[in-house]
């Protein structure tokens, strides 16, 4: 007869294998992509890490540009605040909707300039400072704003009558807070970036802003002289974006070497108020 198996050899030879093939398994794994806490890094970390390393000031560039009206502005009717007698008192002449404010040579005011694409998956810190928006004379000043994410907004009531201030936020929370004459101010943040979002007044229906809320620092709102400057950025290609109040969105593409410097033009035509874009219009 032939000699029997010796099963507890057989296993013990088993064992060594796994033993072995373990070992080996946990070496190879330590070859690969580790982060910076010491463990094993996702699929595709090397990207994301290159994406997020800080920008080189040495080699950023900037954007510069212009934003014009071409054409007459519109004759807005002046606000009729009649029915709040604290409002008729705080304004000492007719008060124009802030829709289309606009400088010499057709200048735009409150545009919003903000890199649309490209920047890939980077990060960047929030704000420390506050961004203040203030209701004067029964208005909101100013009419645009613009902050990062998680960055605070502080809404303070200036004027001798109460408020109402409405967020009428989509992708964030929206919110709906009276602030009485000498209340404190209201402070929010939002955890989302969202564009365009409405700040309105249940009170005083005539009172509209509008708030950005941005997951980069690159955004600008153009001042009566229509002008706007995206400064340190990367070297890469951009879609940069122009939003209006009436007359909706416009679109380029740039692309910025290291340490260039590229001027760009946006223009908005009198006589095409809303279309595709989503603006909004009120009379």
């Amino acid at each position: 007869m032939g000699q029997a198996p010796d099963l507890h050899s057989n296993s013990m030879t088993r064992l060594r294998r796994f033993a072995l093939a373990g070992t080996m398994a946990l070496t190879l794994t330590g070859c690969g992509n580790t982060g910076s806490n010491g463990k094993n890094a996702p699929p595709g970390s090397a990207n994301i890490s290159s994406a997020t390393a800080p920008i080189d000031p040495t080699i950023a560039g900037s954007v510069t540009g212009t934003v014009r009206l071409v054409g007459t502005p519109p004759l807005l009717r002046a606000i009729d605040m009649s029915a709040a007698p604290a409002c008729v008192k705080a304004n000492a002449s007719p008060v124009i909707p802030p829709q289309v404010v606009t400088g010499d040579d057709g200048a735009l005011a409150d545009v919003v300039i903000h890199i649309k694409s490209g920047l890939g998956n980077r990060h960047f810190d929030t704000p420390q400072n506050p961004v203040i928006l203030e209701q004067k004379a029964c208005m909101y000043e100013p009419h645009v704003i613009a902050l990062m994410v998680n960055q605070k907004l502080e809404v303070r009531n200036d004027d001798s009558t109460t408020h109402n201030v409405h967020l009428l936020a989509k992708t964030n929370q929206p919110w709906n807070k009276s602030q009485p004459l000498g209340g404190p101010a209201i402070e929010e943040s939002f955890p989302q970036p969202e564009l365009a979002i409405p700040v309105a007044c249940n009170v005083h229906p005539w009172m509209w802003a509008f708030a950005f809320v941005f997951d980069n620092p690159y955004y600008a709102i153009t001042s009566s002289t229509g002008t706007f400057e995206l400064k340190n950025l990367p070297p890469g290609a951009y879609t940069i974006e122009a939003w209006q109040e009436r007359y909706g969105t416009r679109e380029q593409t740039v692309t910025i070497g290291p340490k260039e410097s590229k001027a760009i033009s946006f223009t908005f035509n009198a006589a095409s108020p809303g279309g595709a874009d989503s603006a909004i219009v009120r009379q």
